[in-house]
């Protein structure tokens, strides 16, 4: 090979692996910059001069978002090719990311993704004329064995590939056809890419700041991971706040953790979800266990009538739940400052945590492994630690307990990502905040919620 075919073939390679990773910032860039340079390169059209403009703006946009990228030395190698592998950003699951979003841009190049429409629920066992064109968006997706079926029953096959992709997408894996399957089904495949980009870009940008110790909470997964050095160490599914009474997002640090709490309640809460209740039957604040007091701080002493009645008019009282197993908080609570008094705990009704959709909480995020974060805690941030045990026998004693040290607690808000299996998974975008409106006008609301 001559040295300018030589040449030319590096050039070439450079070229590809440049599209490849200029597809993706296309994808997140807000000024069109990089959805230019992509159709430059898809024919071609990139002088020496413009592709070295090209891999200053690479590097420049991993530079801004924080994300080491391969060798920045290589940049003054006159291999085009070898500058190009340089330019590369040193993240995991970058190359599963690229190839997922080549396939979905192969897709949308497609005429496959016309919208689903059915009326009512498919169940297994049934019939139904769009179950093949159902079948082929499943395998072309990646949750079906075969493109092809001849059946229009929802046989058993169709439901293990149907709950696939209802796991993947944070549905209930039941394998019946409904109106949330649907709807994920009918996300074409440049939406899917673009959200897969874009939130794959938010979340390594937010790990390569990261210490190496830290508690991260994804609120549209209802998931919990503890970080350390690298590697979760803890794993929990949580509740989160519903959308008219969002989690805010925010960056704190765990300072205190409580055993037996007792409950202070909200305002909001108070007035929402309590007084309705006593309201219909003056027991319930006997029955929960709810002490009340009036401005002055004096404990207050009523009939189940006279509470009753009194709930239905102006209420200048406070209620302060008990510590116990009914308590709402449960066993645990885990401070940390923020302006929104959001906090975890446990809760008193884990049912709870079975349910696909956990925005059910008013504001607080209530931990399914809580014992294990406790644990955790006791083990490697916990200064008195045979306080900690003794205080165990006690359900009805409150203690505070002080950290040695912080444990950093991220809310987070990423509604997409390859997983382990590199199988990607997305969710719903439960706060309406990827979708453009204000999470400002939410959060605010959610001051003293629970």
């Amino acid at each position: 090979m001559s040295f300018n075919g030589y040449a030319d073939e590096r050039l070439t390679r450079a070229e590809k692996m440049l599209y490849q990773q200029v597809s993706l910032l296309a994808l997140v860039d807000t000024d069109g910059k990089f959805i230019q340079y992509k159709e430059a390169l898809s024919i071609n059209k990139l002088s020496s001069k413009e592709l070295n403009q090209l891999e200053s703006d690479i590097e420049l946009f991993w530079s801004e978002h924080h994300i080491p990228i391969r060798n920045k030395a290589l940049s003054e190698i006159s291999d085009p090719f070898v500058r190009a592998m340089g330019l590369e950003p040193q993240l995991n699951g970058y190359l599963q990311v690229q190839n997922r979003i080549r396939h979905l841009q192969w897709l949308a190049e497609q005429d496959w993704w016309q919208p689903i429409i059915i009326d009512g629920l498919i169940r297994p066992g049934k019939s139904h004329p769009v179950i093949p064109v159902i079948v082929k968006r499943l395998w072309l997706l990646g949750d079906a064995k075969s493109a092809v079926t001849e059946s229009t029953v929802l046989n058993q096959d169709i439901v293990d590939a149907l709950k696939r992709f209802q796991l993947r997408h944070g549905l209930k894996a039941d394998g019946i056809i409904g109106p949330e399957t649907v709807k994920w089904l009918n996300v074409s495949p440049e939406q899917r890419a673009s959200i897969l980009a874009k939130n794959y870009i938010q979340r390594a940008e937010f790990m390569a700041q990261r210490d190496e110790r830290f508690l991260v909470i994804n609120i549209p997964a209802f998931e919990m991971e503890l970080f350390n050095k690298g590697k979760v160490e803890l794993f929990s599914r949580v509740i989160v706040g519903k959308p008219y009474r969002a989690t805010p997002l925010l960056s704190s640090s765990i300072s205190n953790v409580v055993i037996n709490p007792s409950w202070r309640v909200p305002k909001t809460i108070l007035h929402k979800d309590l007084l309705p209740q006593v309201r219909k039957d003056g027991n319930y604040i006997a029955a929960r266990n709810f002490d009340v007091f009036d401005r002055n701080n004096n404990l207050v002493v009523r009939t189940p009538q006279q509470w009753s009645d009194l709930a239905r008019g102006p209420f200048p009282f406070r209620f302060v739940q008990r510590p116990g197993s009914t308590n709402t908080l449960g066993r645990y609570k885990f401070y940390f400052p923020n302006d929104f008094s959001i906090y975890l705990h446990d809760t008193a009704d884990p049912n709870l945590f079975q349910r696909s959709n956990r925005a059910l909480s008013s504001g607080c995020i209530r931990v399914e492994n809580v014992e294990g974060l406790a644990n955790w805690m006791a083990a490697n941030l916990i200064k008195d630690q045979q306080t900690w045990v003794d205080r165990h026998a006690d359900r009805n004693r409150t203690q505070w307990f002080a950290l040695n040290a912080t444990l950093n607690v991220h809310l987070v808000y990423w509604t997409a990502w390859i997983d382990a299996s590199n199988q990607a998974q997305f969710r719903n975008d439960i706060y309406q905040i990827q979708a453009g409106s204000s999470f400002a006008d939410t959060a605010s609301a959610q001051i003293n919620d629970l």
